[in-house]
């Protein structure tokens, strides 16, 4: 049985760091050739140390709309296709005033959505844009969270960015209702607390630590690592998901199903 990525150029936008990385290097490691989308010279040029001679980087902020149009372009022209879209890009907005709802900043509100919402738009509409364009099927895979769908008051009042997250699912859904006669599939992956650079905050809180000991109860009750998502990446993004659209998978270590402690 063959890589189930094999032949597949992928463009992963958020894929120099964190989420993003791991993907990138799972979607390698089965058989696919990908470009990378980072916004500094110094996290693409690790990522290419790390990924090698089947990935390419485009240095550039996926807030501009025409970030994704370029690595696409990227990996058409270093690769000859493109195949699918998986966008990680993304983050929390509490420096800008992210919050509970009457603390919330409008900067809160704007920066926030343009980093989690508008982003992934830009990138989905250009990746669509591609597979028509040439007439070919196609998949995206979008960045959810738990928070889209099941809140915690406690320690992730984070209220704008719980909005983005429903938002990127509703959005998910329609276009995978729109461009499923195109054969577009459309999907996302929702995970809890990841071990990442935008989770520092609350990996180093030793109260979320314990209360993510019993809301993410599977493997001993304990935070995620990057590569827990990559299996159901990869899968997503294969032809073995061919039939799958319009779906949320919760990577979340039992989040969304358990009460926590």
């Amino acid at each position: 049985m063959g890589l189930p990525l094999a032949e597949k150029v992928i463009v992963v936008v958020g894929g120099t760091t964190g989420l993003g990385l791991s993907g990138a290097s799972a979607c390698v490691a089965s058989g696919a050739r990908v470009v990378v989308v980072g916004r500094s010279a110094e996290s693409a040029e690790a990522a290419i140390s790390k990924l090698g001679d089947a990935a390419r980087c485009h240095v550039g902020d996926a807030t501009h709309p025409s970030t994704a149009e370029k690595a696409i372009a990227l990996a058409r022209q270093e690769f000859g296709c493109f195949d699918g879209l998986y966008h990680v890009a993304g983050g929390s907005g509490r420096k800008f005033g992210d919050g509970p709802l009457h603390e919330l900043s409008d900067d809160g509100i704007q920066q926030t959505l343009d980093l989690n919402l508008c982003s992934l738009m830009y990138s989905n509409r250009a990746a669509v844009r591609t597979f028509l364009e040439e007439s070919t099927p196609g998949t995206v895979l979008n960045m959810g969270s738990v928070l889209g769908f099941s809140p915690a008051p406690k320690f992730f009042a984070t209220h704008a960015y719980a909005a983005a997250k429903s938002g990127v699912i509703g959005f998910t859904k329609a276009c995978a209702a729109y461009y499923a006669r195109q054969n577009i599939r459309f999907n996302v992956v929702a995970p809890a607390l990841v071990d990442t650079p935008m989770a520092r905050r609350a990996v180093g809180d030793e109260a979320i630590r314990e209360y993510i000991h019993g809301k993410q109860p599977l493997d001993g009750g304990r935070i995620g690592q990057p590569d827990d998502l990559d299996a159901a990446v990869v899968f997503l993004l294969s032809d073995g998901a061919r039939y799958v659209t319009g779906q949320v998978l919760a990577v979340d270590g039992g989040w969304s199903v358990s009460e926590g402690m």
